[in-house]
């Protein structure tokens, strides 16, 4: 066994350990913007719209900023990139809690939060992981840290919750930008970058770039993956509000996002699995289609705690879920060099689909007073995912097949 090798070996159980921890912790306050937005239009009289579109400048700028947070992990190291966007994360969440103007908050949670979120998420995790594991086993590894990152998603929500009835929305954010400064010391066993380990892998970022957009599966991938994007954001925001439409006490929404996060743990990790003997494509399509299946059950049947947490529940096992799927995708057709690079232009899409979804959804709530149409939009683009993953193919490139 290599020097290297077996260092990789002895040390790969805290790898995963430490990125699982920095997933969690990074997911989870974004994950709990919702419980935000009622407390702060309230105290600050801003409009709903107002709220949404700083999140949605946030998916914006988190996408903006994946590819090229990707490109320095891969240049400079992993750990670098994470320290910075720990940094970021709770400065913005700091100064969110102390502006006072609905401008400066576009600039606080939507400018430096996205930004922070870019250099400190999952993806840049998941690009250590398939460094670190070997190529059968990327799908199982992409599958837990997403899963880490879900089972943020489950803890931050009651814990955001508990935070603002106990010291005040802004009080809350402090406290959560605290928490996010534990990504500092867990950034240090992920340090290292992308290196040609094996035959084909050495190529410039340029001619990685090129190979990819010239691929037709990596542009479907990219294209089908702003639907995620579309859904995650939109529900993740507007379902808690929505909820309170409904009549239901707001505790209903807290929750909703909790079993969200619960649910898509299970659903990450069997999509890790299942993309291991399963045509991943196949898996993402049916994925979306399932989306769109309980979305149009939550939507006609009568809304209820009951049938709130069962459709939270069934989109947690959907959520997520296509993260370790389309990593998958992206590794198995190019390798693990530039990994952290093409996962962020394809993470670029999704977060496109992402600012639409929020920004979208709070200017038609404001305009009508409903979520009705976005509701049956998200429908009807499950079922056009579904049909744009439907044909990728997973086969490597040239360059990596054998000679």
């Amino acid at each position: 066994m290599s020097p290297r090798l077996d260092v990789a070996v002895r040390t790969l159980p805290l790898i995963i350990a430490c990125g699982c921890l920095v997933a969690m912790i990074s997911f989870g306050p974004r994950s709990a913007v919702g419980l935000f937005l009622a407390p702060m239009t309230e105290a600050r009289g801003w409009s709903r719209e107002a709220i949404s579109l700083a999140v949605a400048i946030q998916n914006l700028l988190w996408g903006i900023g994946q590819p090229f947070a990707g490109m320095i992990a891969d240049r400079w190291g992993t750990a670098r990139v994470l320290v910075g966007g720990a940094l970021l994360y709770a400065a913005g969440l700091t100064a969110t809690a102390i502006i006072q103007s609905a401008f400066l908050l576009q600039l606080t949670l939507g400018v430096t939060v996205g930004l922070a979120l870019a250099a400190a998420s999952f993806s840049i995790v998941l690009a250590a992981f398939g460094r670190a594991v070997t190529p059968e086993k990327r799908t199982l590894a992409f599958g837990i840290g997403t899963a880490a990152g879900s089972l943020g998603q489950f803890l931050f929500a009651p814990l955001s919750l508990g935070l603002i009835e106990g010291f005040g929305w802004q009080g809350a954010l402090i406290g959560l930008a605290v928490v996010t400064l534990a990504i500092i010391p867990l950034a240090w066993p992920l340090r290292g970058k992308g290196h040609p380990a094996v035959r084909g892998q050495d190529q410039s970022l340029g001619a990685a770039l090129q190979e990819a957009f010239g691929h037709r599966s990596y542009v479907l991938l990219a294209i089908g993956f702003f639907v995620c994007g579309f859904h995650v954001a939109f529900i993740t925001v507007h379902l808690p509000p929505y909820i309170v439409d409904l009549g239901l006490d707001p505790k209903w929404g807290a929750w909703a996002i909790a079993f969200i996060g619960l649910f898509n743990i299970v659903g990450s990790l069997a999509a890790g699995a299942l993309g291991q003997r399963y045509p991943k494509q196949k898996s993402l399509a049916f994925i979306y289609l399932g989306r769109s299946a309980a979305i149009l059950a939550f939507i006609l049947i009568p809304a209820s705690p009951a049938t709130v947490l069962v459709f939270a529940a069934v989109m947690g096992l959907l959520w997520l879920s296509t993260v370790p799927l389309t990593s998958g995708l992206i590794a198995g057709m190019f390798g693990a060099r530039y990994m952290a690079t093409l996962f962020g232009f394809v993470f670029f899409s999704h977060q496109i689909g992402s600012f639409i979804g929020v920004w979208l959804g709070g200017r038609l709530y404001d305009t009508t007073g409903s979520y009705d149409g976005f509701w049956w939009a998200a429908i009807v683009l499950g079922v056009v995912a579904a049909l744009i993953h439907w044909p990728i193919r997973e086969t490597p490139v040239a360059r990596l097949q054998p000679a």
